[in-house]
């Protein structure tokens, strides 16, 4: 799958691929003014507020440092029979955001299609998760204090302006679940700047940051966090530990009387190792992570006319001569090799329009599609859904 979005990240902080992800603090602008805008703005932020009921942490509020208690912008809407659903109060909202606030809207990726088809581009890019957060900030808002993040982070300031401060670690490379609190930030300022409508900036985990719009007087910020957690040695050895309990020797308890049996037991852990190394863990984590929720198929609400591939992480196609497997999601499904050209198709990341699909990569197109809905490796593509690749994602046969 290209994305726009992708290809202008990496244009604007000098990347070819995400290789360098996690490594250096860098920025830059992205020079395509309708990129951005498309990417998200604040009033289309401020209307899935307000379509969706949202609830702590998803949406939160913040004014003068402090986070702003639910009940002042959140109300009960209640139906003609009594029933109750708690949505953000628009107006008192809107007060808020009047005087100077910052809303967050955590995992707009969930909520938001565009938001979605771009965390799974990214996610197909660097092979790892990858959630968005977005923030909204108005007038002489302050934002976080100083914090650093457990994962690295790329921002993209969508609209108006906001001033940062970027430091270097105080730990290398600290974890949420850590041997060390981490909580003395760093003394040495890596940049203090301005970020304007375009400019891209990543920030390697473990560094100390703070935005704000204290002092700037009239206006607003709009900028999005793409979170991207990548696996570590942690990571690695915990998965490890899975796979340790297919053995007896890992089963037994403990002797805490004697120390028989000890030697045997940091042998048999040695073995472990070295037979499941940190490249076949990386390959497992793409395989076990679940299905994405989408819209199931039903015939009787009409006939299979496009899809597109859903998957977290983009699928292995392997070849075996009169066979071809597909491996997604810890799903192994194997099709005759005649299938291959549709699966390529199918399985790129693009829109699918099924008829003009057939047309050029054959007839066998529509039965390997239903396949891929059925095993839940493709979606419908739902006008709303389509909505999210428009502009930003070419459809593979136009």
């Amino acid at each position: 799958m290209e994305h726009r979005l992708i290809s202008a990240i990496e244009t604007a902080l000098g990347w070819n691929g995400p290789e360098a992800l996690g490594k250096d603090f860098v920025r830059g602008t992205i020079d395509d003014p309708g990129l951005v805008s498309r990417i998200m703005t604040p009033n289309r932020l401020l209307d899935i507020a307000m379509r969706r009921s949202l609830n702590r942490p998803q949406f939160r509020c913040f004014q003068k440092g402090e986070e702003v208690h639910p009940a002042i912008y959140y109300t009960d809407s209640v139906s003609p029979r009594g029933q109750s659903i708690s949505m953000v109060n628009m107006r008192s909202l809107g007060r808020l955001l009047g005087e100077g606030a910052t809303v967050i809207m955590d995992q707009a990726n969930v909520f938001d299609p565009t938001m979605e088809v771009a965390c799974r581009a990214l996610q197909w890019w660097s092979h790892e998760r990858v959630q968005v957060n977005a923030y909204l900030t108005t007038n002489d808002a302050a934002g976080f204090p100083l914090h650093w993040d457990d994962h690295d982070v790329v921002i993209v300031q969508l609209a108006g302006e906001k001033e940062w401060e970027v430091r270097s670690t105080s730990r290398p490379v600290p974890m949420y679940r850590d041997a060390d609190p981490n909580n003395t930030p760093s003394d040495q300022v890596i940049w203090s700047g301005l970020m304007r409508t375009g400019d891209v900036m990543h920030i390697p985990r473990g560094h100390w940051h703070q935005a704000t719009r204290t002092g700037s007087g009239s206006g607003k910020s709009l900028h999005v966090t793409f979170g991207i957690t990548k696996r570590t040695g942690a990571s690695y050895l915990a998965w490890l530990a899975d796979w340790c309990r297919e053995q007896e020797i890992f089963r037994h308890d403990l002797d805490r009387w004697h120390s028989t049996g000890d030697d045997a037991l940091t042998t048999a852990a040695a073995q472990l190792v070295s037979t499941r190394s940190p490249a076949d863990y990386l390959d497992a984590y793409e395989q076990q992570t679940t299905l994405p929720r989408h819209v199931p198929f039903l015939d009787i609400l009409g006939p299979l006319d496009a899809v597109v591939c859903t998957t977290r992480f983009r699928p292995r196609i392997e070849e075996n001569g009169e066979t071809v497997d597909v491996v997604a999601s810890g799903k192994k499904l194997t099709l005759a090799a005649k299938a291959l050209p549709a699966l390529r198709l199918l399985l790129g990341g693009w829109p699918v329009e099924l008829e003009q699909a057939a047309a050029v990569v054959g007839a066998e197109v529509p039965e390997v599609a239903e396949i891929l809905v059925k095993e839940e490796l493709c979606a419908v593509l739902t006008p709303e859904l389509s909505s999210g690749y428009t502009g930003l994602v070419t459809n593979a046969v136009s």
